[in-house]
């Protein structure tokens, strides 16, 4: 199967048919990523609803585990360039997640560029998290306990957040899990990856300046810290985190390079790179027993601290 999505990405125009095909076309390729997902483990309920957001409803799908609450609280945000990908994507790292942790996982719907540009998706995932705090009880968890995760765009998401909580003075985040995140929006060459993996499949250089032409309103939006987190200007007293790299992922430098920021910072960090793998092995656990190894390391790493003390 992996070979057989590999050869689909090439025949939609190197990546599920960015600039070759058409914004739908390439939302409903990234969509047949989940089918790599595997077998769903054993979960008490799965729940589609809605929470108030700045710009009206932000859907949320609410995945309780097999036993007895309140439970901590694990928030996703799915990956996709702020353009493509949803819940139903990543519906199956949702529930490995859920199981492993034994947590609720809430995965968060946030609004997507072109049609809502930058800084939307932030607002709602601030704001989603915030709700998700404030309401825990309601979803069987403890909202006093929560941890941040996603992948790719994801990761940014849960970079970003865990700056403006510290900001906001909370919600208080427990642990960050960054898988691959996007952390510097410049264009500037200062990425090696970013040469190296080019031509990679999946995510290369010209599909990550496709992905920002749909989601900046400008090439300043590329400075601005919510866009490039690895531009804030106080990096210090931010939540322990796990930065997961992929050795053939255009992203792979500036996340490592986000890591050692924090780690300078101050701060508690994990930084694994993935030797071998490229951009999205994150969600083939139903092929790659490394994408199962990788899960594990997040699941493992956010159950330790949400059960500190």
């Amino acid at each position: 199967m992996l070979q057989q999505m590999t050869d689909g990405a090439r025949a939609a125009g190197r990546d599920q048919g960015l600039r070759a095909g058409t914004l739908e076309e390439a939302r409903a390729g990234y969509e047949m990523v989940a089918a790599a997902g595997g077998e769903s483990p054993e979960l008490a309920k799965v729940d589609d609803q809605t929470i108030p957001g700045p710009a009206g409803a932000i859907p949320i799908r609410v995945y309780t585990p097999v036993g007895d609450g309140p439970f901590p609280v694990v928030v996703f945000f799915h990956g996709g360039g702020f353009t493509i990908g949803s819940i139903d994507s990543h519906d199956p790292v949702a529930r490995q997640l859920c199981a492993q942790v034994g947590a609720v996982v809430v995965s968060v719907g946030y609004r997507l560029a072109p049609e809502h540009k930058f800084p939307a998706a932030v607002d709602d995932a601030f704001a989603a998290v915030q709700w998700i705090a404030a309401h825990g009880d309601e979803l069987g968890a403890d909202g006093s306990r929560i941890a941040l995760t996603g992948d790719s765009a994801g990761g940014n998401l849960s970079a970003v957040v865990s700056i403006m909580a510290r900001d906001a003075g909370g919600p208080a985040i427990a642990f960050q899990a960054l898988v691959y995140p996007a952390t510097d929006a410049r264009d500037d060459g200062a990425y090696p990856s970013r040469v190296e993996n080019a031509d990679a499949v999946f995510l290369n250089a010209d599909s990550m300046r496709w992905f920002y032409e749909q989601y900046g309103n400008s090439d300043e939006d590329r400075t601005d810290w919510r866009a490039s987190p690895i531009l804030a200007p106080d990096l210090t007293g931010l939540p322990p985190a796990l930065i997961i790299t992929a050795e053939y992922d255009v992203l792979r430098d500036e996340g490592e390079a986000y890591g050692s920021a924090l780690q300078a910072a101050g701060n508690d960090v994990t930084v694994h790179r993935y030797e071998g793998m490229t951009h999205v092995f994150f969600q083939f656990h139903g092929i790659l027993d490394v994408c199962q190894s990788a899960t594990t390391e997040v699941a493992e790493a956010i159950k330790a601290a949400l059960t500190a003390g």
